[in-house]
């Protein structure tokens, strides 16, 4: 898996996506401490809406400025969206009113509604072989990881020493070194709008807006993964919303306990990730794959709710937010390949803004959700265990078993 990063075109791309998530994962730590710090006990609803507000950026903003700045250069975009970052980044500290913490979000999130499709449509590019492809998709989601495991544990040894809000410095940097990156990564040569000759050159800019959600409509394959879409939505807000709440309000634990605690989660997902390339090169079928991770999300959820009802403790959580990272790593590792599979190059920044807008439009249901039930650590993970067996039974019967060729649009 390892030798893809021997590609000198890839090798600065990975490392700036690890770096930047690395800094967004300090921001998911001390913005959960933050709302903490501001509404007390209603710390879940606060956040709940912080990232609800998150949704609404990717699911508006993504497409339309995929269809906008298809003439923009991917450098320039890509290091602009990081700049902007790292300036909301710099005036989050300052924050005092619970308002604030919506506008800045807001802020910050449409700009990396504005990077990520940019990043992920420019990687099946610079790596058109299968197999490179394939391994810097479990690379890609080693890095979503580092959000998870190393971005926690750097945040608690941090807490040990000092406050939360100089977690906010690493996450500027974070997004500084990754423009530098960026900018070194791409060469003037690649440093070029997307191609748009294909089906997705649509004649006028409302339809370029809507033109990968309808590739993605169109196809069955593209339709099952939207479903499971929502699989992963139900599993991943409950462990960002409701932990916070479980850990400091049922558990007694405190900030260093909350950073652990999310470490849990990201520390399964990376299991999943390191063995996931092995796997798929045998069972070149990523259907069954995929569906057996929604069916874990469902049943982990289920069994997390009734450990809470019977009073268990810290090893529910421990292990069920483990287990659940492995899951729905199942379902967002392989996800990449099959929308590279099924879309001409020409499509692909729209259909991967499309998939970036859709995948996140689920969390506008299960963020705010979670945060309301936050409070209650049976209802939440039994609320979303309903919500992801009701989308993977969606994603199982409209994703066929046998594979057509895909449908133009």
């Amino acid at each position: 898996m390892w030798s893809v990063l021997g590609n000198p075109r890839f090798r600065p791309l990975f490392a700036a996506q690890v770096v930047a998530l690395v800094g967004t994962g300090l921001l998911t730590v001390a913005l959960g401490l933050l709302a903490y710090d501001l509404a007390g006990t209603d710390a879940g609803v606060v956040l709940g809406l912080a990232l609800a507000i998150k949704m609404i950026a990717y699911v508006v903003v993504a497409p339309v400025m995929s269809a906008a700045a298809h003439r923009v250069p991917r450098r320039t975009l890509m290091v602009s969206a990081d700049a902007v970052r790292a300036a909301v980044a710099l005036a989050l500290p300052f924050v005092d009113q619970v308002w604030q913490i919506y506008v800045l979000i807001a802020v910050l999130q449409s700009a990396s509604a504005t990077f990520t499709p940019a990043f992920q449509a420019v990687i099946p590019t610079v790596l058109p072989d299968e197999r490179d492809y394939t391994r810097a998709l479990s690379l890609s989601r080693l890095a979503y990881d580092l959000e998870s495991v190393l971005s926690p544990a750097l945040a608690a040894a941090a807490l040990l020493v000092t406050s939360y809000h100089s977690l906010f410095v690493g996450t500027i940097a974070g997004f500084l070194g990754s423009g530098l990156l960026v900018w070194r990564g791409l060469a003037r040569r690649a440093d070029a709008p997307a191609p748009v000759d294909g089906s997705g050159d649509a004649p006028n800019r409302r339809d370029r807006v809507t033109a990968g959600a309808r590739l993605m409509l169109a196809d069955p394959v593209l339709r099952g993964l939207l479903w499971l879409n929502g699989v992963v939505a139900s599993g991943t807000a409950v462990v960002l919303v409701a932990t916070v709440t479980i850990v400091r309000d049922e558990l007694g634990g405190g900030e260093t306990a909350v950073a652990l605690a999310l470490a849990c989660f990201g520390a399964g997902s990376m299991v999943t990730a390191l063995a996931l390339p092995r796997l798929l090169d045998r069972v070149h079928d990523v259907r069954p794959v995929m569906l057996v991770g929604a069916a874990a999300v469902s049943a982990v959820l289920a069994l997390v709710a009734a450990g809470f009802a019977a009073g268990g403790g810290w090893a529910v959580l421990a292990t069920g937010w483990a287990v659940l990272g492995a899951a729905t790593s199942a379902i967002s590792t392989p996800s990449g390949r099959v929308l590279r599979d099924r879309t001409a190059e020409a499509d692909r920044p729209l259909v991967f803004a499309a998939q970036f807008s859709l995948s996140h439009a689920c969390f506008l249901v299960t963020y705010p959700l979670a945060g309301v039930l936050a409070s209650t650590p049976v209802a939440a993970p039994a609320t979303a265990a309903v919500l992801a067996t009701l989308t993977a039974a969606a994603a199982a019967r409209t994703w066929p078993r046998t594979v057509a060729e895909p449908v133009p649009v």
